[in-house]
């Protein structure tokens, strides 16, 4: 009998719905201070995620849910990459 891999779980830091992480979009703030989506979701950081979806992107950037993941101030072009990252899906 093999053991399937476990899918990982993630929650989005908007609406807290947990979904697969390759469902959900992943935004990261390295080392460096630099925060930027990470198609990939392997990009060294920490991580928050987002569901690909406009009505969690809205609330996003109405409650600025980012600044309060990654304690500190995101800047407006951050959000609008991220809002382009949605369309595309």
């Amino acid at each position: 009998m093999q053991n399937k891999p476990k899918e990982k779980i993630r929650m989005c830091i908007v609406c807290r719905g947990q979904s697969d992480k390759k469902t959900l979009l992943r935004i990261v703030k390295n080392k460096d201070g630099e925060i930027f989506v990470d198609p990939t979701g392997k990009a060294n950081g920490r991580g928050a995620y987002v569901c690909k979806d406009k009505d969690c992107y809205e609330k996003l950037c109405k409650t600025k849910a980012l600044n309060k993941s990654f304690k500190c101030n995101i800047s407006k072009e951050v959000y609008d990459k991220i809002g382009e990252e949605i369309d595309k899906n």
